[in-house]
């Protein structure tokens, strides 16, 4: 996810941000066909995920999800022209609103974080189609450093009209007065999931519309669940079974649960323990709540009973490289694992499960996602909200989805989006009990910085770790 570094957190500090890419694709045991999986794969860096590069805007992978980024471009590059052609013609059917032909024709500009050339074709694929309905015109172009390109443009009054905007960023932006606050007046508001449309309301108003989806689910290797003697029986449910088959997955140099250190794998368990890290409007720290302590207790547990390892102490950049060199039996990933799966690491034999639930038998998975950022300095305003309009519809969405592997953001696109990737039920399930990353403006660095103390877990107090960060995020909260 974002490395921040530990000060004192504003804008400027935050063009500093590495953000990650949410994501989302297919699933099966065998690894998934390559199309699929391929698309997922840079799902991971386009939404973000959020999953990890500085091009990305999702809110969500882990901080070493940067190696996943890599992996996530070169096999969308991988994807095959046809795909992209079809996800073109896929997009291309969209249609642009009816206010769209009595707006005057305009020269709008769109900065994304892309995650390869698959993200890259179907954005400007899309934006070509509404500009040919619209009769204005767009530039699209992805970013190197989405952050900073931003940072710059909001400095300088100079933005782009319409840009993916991290979850993570939506506060420091919105209270900057950087973002238009758009979303209310979209005809499909209601059409976008609730944890989505909580993510990127800020100030009692929906500021931009929920561009795509991922969530966390359980990799388990195959091979190596049955050379431990287990079965489908006896795939974890609850934390107490999850610690029985990581202790039996765990032999010679292979860990039975590699994870990435980070606070968007950690989180799972507080949400499975009916904790988080503020209460519902993000005005108050919880971090040192007792449901939190008692998560990171277990997942402390783990570590000391050596059934558990951080990917860093694995000699690996993230939990997918983890699992997928095989020195991990199971991981906690998103999407964005499965085109690394398929493309680098083809031999191994998988299949994704939901993650287990917690000792009172709450299901919790975190979900991580951009939007469509508009500025609040564009001279095109209604012409930039019909566009996003346009990219939120499901045609265009489940374009992406096939393009590049992300979930839509609408739910009437779920039906079709299942019959296209079944496989990826485990991914749109979570969906249901998944929780969104902390938003609120001036807290970045104070999660940076629960990153690093979590890396030392294994040798230090849980609750004194919790307190740490509470104290923290209540002066960042103003609390």
């Amino acid at each position: 996810m974002r490395r921040h570094r530990p000060a004192v957190v504003g804008l400027a500090a935050a063009t500093a941000l590495i953000l990650l890419v949410t994501a989302a694709c297919s699933s099966n045991s065998s690894g998934g066909s390559a199309a699929t999986a391929s698309a997922a794969a840079t799902s991971a860096a386009s939404s973000a995920a959020s999953s990890p590069a500085s091009s990305a805007a999702g809110s969500g992978a882990s901080s070493a999800a940067s190696s996943a980024a890599g992996s996530s471009a070169s096999s969308s590059e991988q994807m095959s022209s046809s795909g992209e052609s079809s996800a073109a013609s896929s997009q291309a059917s969209g249609s642009a609103s009816s206010a769209a032909s009595s707006l005057p024709p305009a020269h709008l500009t769109i900065l994304f974080g892309s995650s390869g050339t698959a993200e890259t074709n179907a954005v400007k694929a899309a934006a070509a189609a509404w500009a040919k309905q619209s009769g204005s015109t767009v530039d699209v172009t992805a970013a190197s450093n989405l952050t900073q390109q931003l940072a710059q443009g909001f400095s300088s009054n100079t933005p782009p009209d319409v840009f993916y905007v991290d979850a993570g960023m939506l506060g420091t932006y919105a209270k900057a007065g950087n973002l238009l606050s758009y979303g209310d007046q979209l005809p499909n508001k209601g059409d976008f999931y609730p944890t989505l449309t909580q993510t990127f309301t800020y100030d009692n108003k929906l500021v931009c519309a929920p561009k795509d989806q991922s969530t966390l689910a359980l990799f388990i290797n195959t091979d190596d669940w049955k050379a431990a003697g287990l079965t489908d029986a006896d795939i974890p449910t609850n934390w107490d079974q999850l610690d029985a088959v990581a202790k039996k997955l765990t032999t010679g140099g292979r860990v039975g649960l590699g994870l990435s250190a980070t606070r968007d794998r950690v989180n799972a368990f507080f949400v499975q323990n009916g904790g988080w890290l503020t209460n519902a409007d993000q005005t108050q720290a919880t971090v040192n709540s007792s449901q939190n302590v008692a998560a990171l207790t277990f997942v402390k547990k783990m570590l000391s009973d050596g059934s558990l390892k951080w990917a860093s102490d694995l000699s690996t950049g993230w939990g997918g490289e983890a699992f997928g060199t095989n020195k991990a039996a199971m991981t906690i990933e998103g999407p964005w694992l499965l085109g690394p799966m398929s493309t680098d690491y083809s031999k191994v034999h998988y299949k994704v499960v939901p993650l287990p639930a917690g000792p009172s038998g709450t299901k919790g998975t975190l979900v991580f996602t951009n939007c469509w950022g508009i500025a609040s300095a564009s001279k095109n305003q209604q012409q930039a909200v019909n566009l996003v309009e346009y990219l939120t519809q499901p045609s265009v969405q489940l374009g992406f989805s096939k393009a590049f592997g992300v979930i839509p953001s609408v739910k009437t696109a779920q039906d079709q989006y299942l019959q296209q990737f079944p496989d990826n039920k485990v991914f749109v399930d979570g969906i249901a009990y998944a929780h969104g990353v902390v938003t609120a403006p001036g807290v970045a660095d104070v999660l940076t910085d629960f990153d690093n103390q979590l890396a030392t877990l294994a040798n230090s107090d849980p609750k004194t770790i919790l307190d740490s960060v509470q104290d923290n995020l209540s002066a960042a909260l103003g609390g």
